[in-house]
């Protein structure tokens, strides 16, 4: 398992927005993933998969965020 390494941050950003207004099914499942244009991620969005709303929420923004902090030491 890789986690969400394979995954852009563009996508996860994408796919939280989508996650914040509720546009797609919960608990999330792949069949939804593939419903909101993500089927050609859904194998490796697999820690999403049975999460509700709040911790999908939850588990994007971290994943992001930790992103982001890497990137700004990366840079300095």
């Amino acid at each position: 398992m890789h986690g969400l390494a394979r995954v852009s941050t563009e996508d996860l950003t994408r796919l939280l927005r989508i996650v914040h207004r509720g546009a797609v099914p919960f608990p999330i499942s792949r069949a939804s993933l593939v419903l909101c244009a993500f089927g050609h991620l859904e194998s490796e969005l697999d820690l999403l998969v049975g999460l509700d709303q709040r911790g999908a929420r939850a588990l994007l923004v971290a994943v992001i965020a930790e992103r982001r902090e890497a990137a700004k030491r990366s840079a300095r």
